[in-house]
């Protein structure tokens, strides 16, 4: 109860005054009958909890599953809910709801400074190691050099980065789900969705000895009754010495520009590139951090990219999480009980 009353306060104590709050009951619906039947099935789906911006609560887990578990991954600590079902178990059904939440998330520029003290290398050195689709390789380097030329402070070198990417990059509808983030094709075509847009800003943030990580979620409706199975995103954050985490979306700011039909040059599109380093609107749930998850407990598979979807495995055979009529999930948005 006294942890909970504490992150409770902590909540509340980041928003401005006045700010409105975003609160919904987020239902994930999973049905494995069809594809496990006399099979065994395994499910991991990401276990969101409270933050700064978020407060998770009513946490609701049911369904015919024989073992369930939260569970972290050893690296970045990410919970993660198992569930298991034995090959005996005919209909494998599961349902994982919770309500949140959500604040605007504003960071307070006046008070950021210019990240000028120094970065502690082995504290953050997560956060600057390179991934299997982003290495921090020679090539991306001299990029990085090239975009924060005559830039020495921390701010500075990621504004830079921030507007190199919002320059160059454009965001492509036709990618399958939210991108793998393979920055090496991506410094190539310079296109994707999220996962892509954001994995090359921070391959170049790291590749400028900046702290830095995706940030995997799912997006909300505006709409109290929504079915979002299709909404993920992700977002980025940077480490500002003297500071801390400072927030950026970049992919928003491009998706705006494209949906919206918006000149770069206008005042709209001006606003929005501000608005987007170092703010991000309150329809999303933070999800999960981390590249190439060694879930636990472990899965037949390889480590996975990220971890945004459900993932399942079928006899040690994992099922397309980017298909969910095939997989097959849902997941629904809801008023929370009570409003």
């Amino acid at each position: 109860m006294v942890v909970g009353f504490f992150l409770f306060l902590s909540f509340f104590a980041c928003q401005d005054a006045g700010a409105s709050l975003v609160k919904a009951k987020v239902v994930f619906k999973i049905d494995l009958s069809s594809k496990a039947k006399d099979k065994e099935a395994k499910l991991w789906l990401p276990y969101p909890v409270s933050d700064n911006y978020q407060l998770v609560s009513d946490i609701r887990v049911s369904g015919t599953f024989e073992a369930r578990g939260v569970y972290t991954d050893r690296r970045y600590k990410t919970p993660v809910l198992y569930l298991y079902w034995s090959p005996h178990t005919r209909y494998k059904i599961a349902s994982f709801s919770f309500d949140v939440e959500r604040a605007e998330r504003k960071e307070r520029a006046d008070s950021a400074g210019k990240g000028e003290g120094c970065v502690d290398r082995q504290f953050f050195k997560l956060f600057l190691q390179a991934t299997r689709l982003a290495p921090v390789d020679p090539r991306l380097q001299v990029l990085a050099k090239k975009i924060t030329k005559a830039r020495t402070d921390v701010f500075s070198k990621a504004k830079a980065i921030y507007d190199w990417v919002t320059m160059h990059m454009r965001r492509n509808p036709k990618v399958n789900g939210c991108g793998n983030g393979d920055v090496c094709m991506l410094l190539n075509t310079l296109s994707g969705k999220c996962a892509d847009i954001h994995s090359v800003f921070v391959a170049l943030l790291k590749a400028s000895g900046i702290p830095a990580r995706e940030v995997f979620g799912l997006r909300l409706s505006k709409d109290q009754s929504a079915d979002i199975t299709t909404w993920q995103h992700c977002w980025a954050e940077f480490y500002l010495p003297g500071y801390g985490w400072f927030v950026s979306d970049p992919g928003d700011y491009l998706k705006a520009l494209l949906v919206k039909g918006l000149d770069p040059q206008s005042d709209r599109a001006r606003k929005l590139h501000g608005y987007f380093f170092g703010t991000i609107d309150p329809y999303r749930v933070r999800l999960s951090i981390g590249r190439d998850i060694e879930l636990n407990p472990k899965a037949s598979g390889s480590p996975l990219n990220y971890l945004m979807y459900p993932y399942a495995e079928i006899e040690g055979l994992p099922i397309d999480y980017l298909s969910p009529r095939e997989f097959s999930y849902r997941i629904l948005q809801e008023a929370p009980d009570g409003e």
